[in-house]
């Protein structure tokens, strides 16, 4: 007869990493089963130790980006906002996070960093007309989550259009598959029924109906089992196994393709764990075989988001078990629950992933007010009703393909499934949809194991190597010279000034190595450093040459695996057949094209400011140049003259990324941009003396007169020329200023506003067919003046079925979500 003892324990508790980031603990429910009789609990044994290892060390976050669309076509916007979450609610660990544009040869394109908010953000890429019609991919990541494997970095496949690209990209449509069969708990031992779940993996969209069946391999013409697919993903069959036999499963898609599973060898020995739920919560019951003391001292511990949540310690000597976990393990919210058996020597002997109340995701929905005008171009809007407990929302509206195959990850699937597992599962949100099979996520997590730790490392007291730590927004680490010397130990003092902002003084003082250090600031627009040394100006010497060089303490990570596999892929043919929602994309691009030249408006006099500085650009070259850097084939930058933003970056490199046709950067082990020019690694010279990377990464924007980027040119090949500054190259509008010793800082990338077209313009007027995807978006929608939040926007020529997202968060990090399709 089983007892069952349930304890709960209000836990409010915080944690420390490196002395440096408190963790919040929300309360935890403990539940320890005694099987005929009660047994102590030793606090100090390795299950214990492991428990508080686990909970002490292992806080993991997690990423989703919502993008305005799927597909894009070179002059787009990337609109994106970002959601990070510790477990499954907004994280407080970090508040950076860093995104990145990766083209298909793993060369970093574009990056952005991004202020995060509660765990929220925001940005924006522009894909300007250099880029290769080809498949990209977007990276997200805090620099908390480099403390653990990078599996779990947010990737995104991004297919991007050129019209003007010889190469063309397709969506192979005839992708293979793989499968595999998993056991249920992860272990086939004799005379025990054992669930499997089947489980397809595909690079692109799997066969949307399967079947198989399975054999003894002794008798290969005899089906002992058959199934059908639930979904694209999985199916289950249950086969009771015998001893001595070897078992195969074969799979076959709706076009005859097979493939032969070998099922693990059957055991003589050992415990299945075996799970089902009803409205009070799971039932489990443990079997085992041949165990020497049946399961007297076994252990089942259960984690959510590697927090205890159960324990069971076990005193019987039979072979089955079997009791109900609670629904309140997880407060009643949904939650993906880790089940781990321990035998008596407290190794792993079984583990199983169960989802607690798949069905009841615990969401509010916001109250609109939606009367939808069909007309073309018409203008649309709807009020979210105030609530109180919302302070703003993310709005997304755009048109809806209903004829595209779906393969969708919203941020509810990003939140409880892919966030926390890595293996390709085709269109993730239908397992949060009304109408979604609970047995068809239940076999998912069959063939899945919890990735974000091992019982092995924590049992044996290892911890992840913390080479990274949270800091509140940005940090900086100056290097001070003074004539070219280090000053060790001097007063120094700042003004910092941003466009929008007041001046702010800052006094410092130089350490013993001689570098200063700006730590916990937050800005969003080139924050100019001014700087002096302490001193009254009867001490101030003209040979004084005071100098500093920040460096990011806060930085991106470079990316070491490969990137995902994909199903597209680049043919040489520009007459190849298009898709129809890129036909509407290239069509968008050329309305936005033909808006822009009707509204350019050239005159004389802003002919003749051009000319003046294609001269002066000409006469710097001319000037700096030698005849074997004097090549045709070149770009050209001159920031004398022009591109003041060069200021605002940490390198010249960095400021490179996507200003010139066929240059790209990948990163080194090491941090530094590596230069390509069309696929050939890039020659670097500083004054026409070839260096490394490292110098020119450590070299100061501001001491940078020009940079040529040659293709293939004269003598020097590919290669990008940099041009230190003389003493007489000072821009004409800056000769009459004061000297200053000053410098530019960039910080968080601020996103582009999203604009409505302006449909009373006689440039819109002229457009045949508007087929804009995007109708509105705004990541951070509120009231305005007391009055309701209100998306705005106006129709395209077809848009007859929308698709409106609307995402928030109350104070207590309950999520308000909606995704429909509006006709």
């Amino acid at each position: 007869m089983l007892r069952v003892f349930f304890c709960l324990i209000n836990l409010q508790k915080e944690f420390k990493i490196n002395n440096n980031t408190l963790f919040d603990m929300k309360k935890i429910f403990l539940f320890f089963l005694y099987v005929v009789g009660m047994s102590q609990l030793n606090a100090q044994d390795k299950i214990d130790k492991a428990i508080q290892n686990l909970e002490q060390n292992y806080p993991q976050e997690k990423v989703y980006l919502l993008l305005d669309k799927d597909k894009y076509v070179v002059g787009d916007h990337i609109y994106f906002k970002s959601f990070v979450f510790n477990g499954y609610g907004r994280s407080t660990i970090s508040n950076t996070l860093f995104v990145e544009l990766y083209d298909h040869n793993k060369n970093m394109v574009d990056k952005k960093t991004v202020f995060l908010k509660d765990g929220e953000g925001d940005g924006t890429f522009v894909l300007n007309d250099f880029l290769n019609e080809d498949i990209y991919f977007l990276r997200a990541y805090t620099t908390w989550m480099a403390n653990f494997s990078e599996e779990f970095n947010f990737m995104k496949q991004v297919p991007i259009y050129n019209p003007n690209s010889e190469s063309k990209l397709i969506l192979d449509k005839n992708t293979k598959w793989t499968a595999n069969a998993f056991p249920e708990s992860g272990t086939f031992i004799e005379n025990i029924p054992t669930k499997f779940a089947v489980r397809l993996y595909s690079q692109g969209t799997p066969p949307a109906a399967w079947s198989g069946y399975v054999i003894d391999s002794e008798k290969p013409n005899e089906k002992l089992v058959t199934f059908k697919n639930i979904d694209e993903n999985v199916g289950t069959f249950t086969i009771n196994p015998k001893a001595g036999k070897s078992y195969k499963a074969i799979v076959e898609d709706n076009k005859g393709v097979k493939q032969t599973i070998n099922l693990p060898a059957v055991s003589n020995s050992g415990i299945n764990l075996q799970l089902t739920s009803d409205p009070k919560g799971i039932n489990y019951k443990m079997l085992g075989a041949n165990l020497a003391q049946g399961l007297q001292g076994y252990t089942i511990i259960g984690t959510i988001n590697n927090q205890l949540v159960y324990r069971a310690n076990i005193k019987t000597n039979a072979n089955e078990a079997s009791s109900n976990i609670p629904n309140k393990v997880s407060n009643d919210e949904t939650a993906v629950l880790n089940l781990t058996i321990f035998d008596e020597k407290q190794n792993v002997a079984a583990q199983r992933l169960f989802f607690v109340n798949p069905k009841k995701i615990n969401l509010d929905e916001p109250t609109l007010a939606l009367s939808m005008n069909n007309e073309p171009r018409a203008f649309n809007s709807f009020d979210i009703e105030p609530d109180g407990d919302h302070s703003s929302y993310t709005v997304l509206v755009k048109e809806n393909n209903p004829g595209e195959i779906k393969n969708e990850n919203t941020l509810l699937s990003a939140k409880w499934l892919t966030g926390d597992f890595t293996d390709s599962i085709f269109n993730p949100s239908q397992y949060f949809e009304k109408d979604s099979n609970p047995e068809a996520i239940d076999a998912i997590l069959i063939s899945e194991k919890w990735k974000r730790f091992d019982w092995e490392s924590v049992l044996a007291g290892k911890t992840p190597e913390f080479s990274y730590k949270p800091q509140k927004n940005l940090s900086f680490k100056g290097k001070v010279t003074n004539n070219g010397r280090f000053i060790p130990n001097k007063s120094l003092n700042l003004l910092l000034k941003t466009e929008k902002s007041d001046k702010s003084f800052v006094p410092v003082v130089t350490d013993d190595n001689g570098f200063i250090y700006l730590d916990n600031i937050y800005f969003d627009e080139p924050l100019t450093i001014s700087y002096y040394l302490n001193k009254d100006k009867k001490q101030v010497s003209e040979s004084d040459n005071l100098n500093i060089s920040f460096q990011p303490l806060v930085t991106s990570i470079p990316y070491k695996s490969a990137l995902p596999a994909t199903n597209y892929r680049l043919i040489n043919d520009k007459n190849a057949a298009q898709d129809p929602a890129i036909a509407k994309a290239l069509q968008n691009r050329k309305n936005n094209k033909g808006i822009d030249d009707f509204n350019k408006e050239t005159l004389i006099e802003e002919v003749k400011v051009t000319a003046k500085k294609v001269d002066k650009k000409a006469e710097l070259d001319k000037q700096l140049s030698s005849g074997k850097f004097s090549g045709m084939n070149s770009t050209i930058f001159d920031l004398v003259n022009e591109n003041k933003d060069a200021q605002t970056s940490q390198n010249i490199l960095q400021w490179l990324q996507g200003r010139a046709a066929g240059l790209t950067f990948t990163m080194d082990g090491s941090g530094n941009l590596i230069p390509s020019i069309r696929g050939s690694q890039a020659s670097l010279f500083l004054d026409e003396m070839p260096v490394d990377v490292s110098m020119i990464n450590s070299l100061p924007v501001s001491d940078i007169a020009m940079v040529k980027v040659m293709k293939n040119d004269g003598l020097v090949g590919n290669a990008i020329a940099i041009y230190t500054r003389r003493g007489d190259m000072i821009a004409e509008e800056d000769k009459n200023k004061e000297k200053i010793n000053k410098l530019v800082l960039k910080g968080y990338d601020k996103s582009i506003e999203f604009e409505l077209p302006d449909i009373t313009s006689d440039a819109y007027k002229k457009i045949t067919k508007d087929t804009r995807e995007t109708l509105y978006w705004n990541p951070s929608l509120s009231e305005d003046g007391g009055l309701a939040p209100r998306a705005k926007f106006f129709n395209n020529d077809e848009a007859k079925n929308r698709q409106i997202i609307i995402i928030s968060f109350d104070k207590n990090d309950k999520l308000l979500y909606y995704n429909e399709i509006v006709k």
